[in-house]
């Protein structure tokens, strides 16, 4: 890697990602590794320095997870963030103890020195806490730079070896200065610049990907999404003509998505498209399943082998590229051998079959849907394709809670449109991440004219956030969530009520399913 870049270590904190934005943000790569990495392999990639994560273990507990004491003897600066500072100062011989009252939420730092870590702040900083144990005792040749009136080290440093610990978050909102203190750290003690952006990323992905691909084709899977397409567009820049994109309508699509993406990449494009009728195959292989991890891995399963199928049609193809990003990675596994928990399999990252016939191209996967966005910018597209609000890649199978039936995808589909378009009306669109709508596997009595009725309901999703990691319920006026609940209802014959969800994430997902 020829750019500076920050390694974080994954304690399975649910901020690890945050920081890996924060750090991105001040334009400096950040990437998150193990954190069981051995310390000759981490230093053979050559961070600028290494920063430690939070994580919901304790470390005084037998089986906490422990870095390798050899990344202190890399030679480069180390941040301890929350679980990340106990274990450093573990390691260096300091010691932690469980604390009489656990600190979580808003507290004041006390800052006593503003040389180096809190460099541009004022003596008192809002910090926000979450943590059960705290350090008792320094390890040698530490010094505190910070406290609370419930933590006499929430902040420390080794001068002579650029090691510091935060007790606190400086990732998250709530900790007002907490970009500032990044910058600090990455700047001016880790002595990193500012190379990452969309400009520089997109012309070494070009020039790697021609390096990689070697005059070989390409197949490529687009759906019409914010991912696919950026990555067809970048795949066709880089490839040209050895680029194959292939669309399946797999049935499980929103209205009029076939046409669409047909008209954007064969006619605007100019994009060699193959579009292929699935939908058949699909809504087979689903018939009667229910579990939607099991709808995931069916979809990646019947995606894979038509690629396949389709590849031999068109003689000998290497390469299959994915657009796979960094939050597709992180929820469905283990971030990179990380201790987190896996929340949903995503298709095109866990429902993958174990044999494929194709070497996989994910030039994304690093990236944020948001830098995604500025990628796609960055490469000539319009703003009416890549501001597109997100779509699953398993489609409406999991917006259709239940079996799956062509029927009900219908009336899905029509409440969605109607859906979409009302929010676009309302010029919220481009403010809100999602909005769709879900039909729930209940029927409900309901009265139209002289009539009793006894059909679906819908539930509308609507979201704020800024990369799907976390996630804010979408707080529509009363007036346009009326009109949305009138016009499916009268629009859509088979569905008689309308609900709102106003779930955030966490603990909900963003989608049901």
């Amino acid at each position: 890697m020829d750019r500076d870049w920050i390694a974080i270590l994954d304690f399975g904190s649910q901020y690890t990602h945050l920081i890996t934005r924060r750090i991105r943000e001040h334009k400096v790569y950040s990437g998150i590794v193990p954190y069981n990495i051995g310390a000759d392999e981490l230093s053979a990639r050559k961070p600028k320095a290494v920063i430690l994560s939070g994580g919901p273990a304790s470390v005084t507990a037998a089986k906490s997870p422990v870095c390798d004491k050899d990344i202190f003897n890399m030679g480069i600066p180390v941040l301890g963030i929350c679980y990340g500072a106990q274990l450093m100062a573990k390691l260096l011989e300091g010691n932690v103890a469980k604390a009489k009252t656990r600190e979580y939420g808003k507290a004041t730092l006390s800052i006593r020195s503003k040389k180096t870590l809190f460099k541009d702040l004022l003596s008192k900083e809002t910090i926000w806490m979450s943590h059960g144990d705290r350090i008792t005792k320094l390890p040698k040749g530490f010094r505190v730079i910070g406290s609370t009136s419930n933590s006499p080290v929430a902040a420390m440093e080794h001068p002579e070896k650029n090691f510091f610990g935060v007790q606190f978050h400086p990732e998250v909102v709530h900790t007002p200065k907490g970009k500032i203190i990044l910058k600090n750290f990455l700047f001016n003690i880790a002595g990193c610049k500012p190379s990452w952006d969309m400009y520089s990323f997109a012309q070494n992905t070009i020039k790697e990907l021609r390096n990689r691909i070697n005059g070989e084709k390409v197949l490529c899977g687009l759906s019409g999404g914010v991912d696919s397409s950026v990555l067809a567009v970048l795949l066709h820049k880089a490839i040209g003509k050895n680029l194959v994109a292939i669309f399946i309508d797999n049935g499980l699509l929103r209205k009029h998505e076939s046409e669409l993406v047909e008209k954007r990449f064969r006619k605007n494009f100019r994009i060699n498209l193959k579009v292929i009728d699935a939908s058949k195959v699909f809504l087979n292989g689903l018939k009667g399943v229910t579990d939607p991890e099991k709808k995931r891995k069916i979809i990646g399963k019947l995606f894979i082998r038509i690629f396949e199928k389709e590849a031999k049609k068109m003689g000998k193809i290497k390469f299959l590229a994915q657009g796979t990003l960094y939050p597709d990675v992180i929820e469905s596994k283990s971030p990179i051998g990380g201790p987190s928990a896996t929340i949903k399999t995503h298709h095109n990252v866990g429902g993958l079959p174990s044999r494929m016939d194709f070497e996989l191209i994910e030039p994304l996967k690093d990236l944020f849907k948001d830098e995604v966005r500025l990628l796609g910018k960055e490469l000539g597209m319009p703003e009416e394709a890549i501001y597109r609000q997100p779509f699953p890649g398993p489609g409406l199978a999991v917006r259709v809670i239940d079996k799956i039936t062509k029927n009900r995808l219908d009336l899905l589909r029509e409440a969605d449109w109607i859906l979409i378009d009302e929010i676009k009306r309302s010029g919220l669109y481009r403010k809100l991440w999602q909005s769709f709508c879900v039909l729930l596997p209940i029927k409900t009595v309901g009265v139209m004219g002289d009539e009793r009725t006894y059909e679906n309901v819908v539930a509308v999703r609507a979201v704020t956030s800024e990369d799907a990691m976390t996630a804010h319920w979408a707080k529509l006026p009363y007036e346009l969530l009326e009109t949305i609940s009138s016009r499916i209802i009268n629009e859509v014959k088979g569905i008689n009520r309308v609900v709102y969800d106003i779930s955030s994430k966490p603990p909900s997902t963003i989608e049901w399913e």
